[in-house]
């Protein structure tokens, strides 16, 4: 789950980082009115979670009210890379002489919460690592210990820190470690942590990735989601209890068990296809969880045919068959299915898929084999159809 700026911004000052005032406008006067009791100059910036907000237009520079209403009259509703702006923050000009980046995320080879710092602040930490990656400095804390003040003083004089901003550093680092920590993030990044004209270190921007399997400890973090900025077929897979990730494939899975879902796709790709999705409807799903997921599948104009594989564990097939069943019955089904059932009942769940005339397969290869040829089959029959 990703933050946006501005509520990454609040969680950081909590913790005493320091950010530049500034407030939430959904309207242009809204943007008016913020910048005039902030006072001079003031940045207004739009609210969407992705990137290269600045490269689009997203992020411009008001010297007045007047100036933050026409702006903010502009950015919002802009298309930012597939999403529409619907808040934009504005916040007071900093003056900056140094942009910096300070970063922490899990270093999963390392089993330890990773600081990165980087004298290339204000560009992507993805650009720097592959054009100069001797400019970021790295320190791994221990899990028991934390990150202790002679490690962040490393990182400082790393990036060439100036002494009189060591301190400072040394805080921000500590604070935004413990706020990685405390809201089960994933990353939480300051980019860029400026040098002000004045001498102070100021969080300009910042981001916070939340791990969704622990939102549960965390329901005031999991209040600050916004529907409108994600897929909304995860939307929904989540709304139904699914593990679900939208990907750019043509064959559509649906799986119980992560681990078996994850071989699955691997075995698409290895037989010449690409996955659609990552699905996968846990140990004990029922028909209308079935046929929820089956649904979701489905509502992805890009799928062309649907690979259906089940271990019957605490999952019976029969189940698993009649839900595949409830969600042809219930959509406009246009793309073939292949089902492979392998566990519990899965002599009655094959006997209910093949009365409907359903591709079965015995092993997962198989299925894989059939799927793509199945999605294959498809997209020439589609160019054949349009040619003709």
């Amino acid at each position: 789950m990703n933050l946006h700026e501005y509520q990454s911004k609040r969680i950081f000052a909590k913790y005493g980082i320091p950010i530049p005032q500034g407030e939430v406008a959904t309207t242009p006067t809204e943007a008016r009115d913020i910048a005039v009791r902030l006072g001079g100059k003031v940045v207004v910036k739009s609210q969407v979670l992705v990137g290269g907000r600045g490269k689009a237009g997203g992020i411009k520079v008001a010297n007045n009210g007047d100036e933050a209403e026409a702006l903010a009259d502009k950015i919002l509703g802009m298309n930012i890379k597939g999403l529409t702006v619907k808040k934009v923050l504005i916040d007071e000009a900093a003056d900056i002489r140094k942009e910096i980046y300070l970063g922490a995320v899990l270093d999963r080879a390392r089993r330890r919460v990773v600081l990165m710092a980087s004298s290339e602040g204000g560009v992507e930490i993805e650009q720097v690592a592959a054009e100069t990656p001797e400019k970021i400095i790295t320190m791994a804390v221990h899990p028991f210990l934390g990150l202790r003040d002679f490690q962040a003083r490393q990182l400082a004089d790393g990036i060439g820190l100036p002494k009189d901003q060591i301190n400072d550093f040394i805080k921000i680092a500590r604070n935004l470690y413990q706020v990685y920590m405390d809201s089960d993030a994933s990353l939480a990044e300051i980019n860029p942590l400026v040098i002000t004209g004045a001498n102070k270190l100021i969080a300009l921007d910042g981001k916070i990735v939340l791990d969704d399997s622990a939102l549960f400890r965390h329901p005031e973090l999991a209040e600050m989601r916004d529907p409108d900025e994600e897929d909304a077929s995860e939307h929904e897979a989540r709304r139904h209890g699914l593990s679900y990730i939208h990907l750019d494939g043509e064959i559509g899975c649906m799986v119980n068990g992560a681990g078996l879902a994850m071989a699955t796709m691997d075995i698409v790709k290895f037989y010449g296809g690409d996955p659609a999705n990552f699905l996968d409807v846990g140990g004990g799903a029922q028909a209308d969880k079935v046929a929820a997921a089956l649904r979701i599948i489905l509502s992805d104009s890009r799928v062309k045919a649907v690979l259906i594989n089940i271990f019957g564990g605490i999952t019976r097939c029969d189940q698993v068959a009649i839900g595949v069943l409830e969600a042809i019955n219930t959509l406009t089904v246009k793309v073939p299915f292949v089902v492979r059932l392998v566990g519990t009942n899965e002599e009655e769940g094959r006997r209910i898929l093949a009365e409907a005339n359903l591709i079965t397969a015995t092993s997962l290869a198989d299925a894989a084999q059939k799927a793509v040829a199945a999605a294959q089959g498809a997209s020439q029959s589609k160019n054949e159809g349009g040619a003709a």
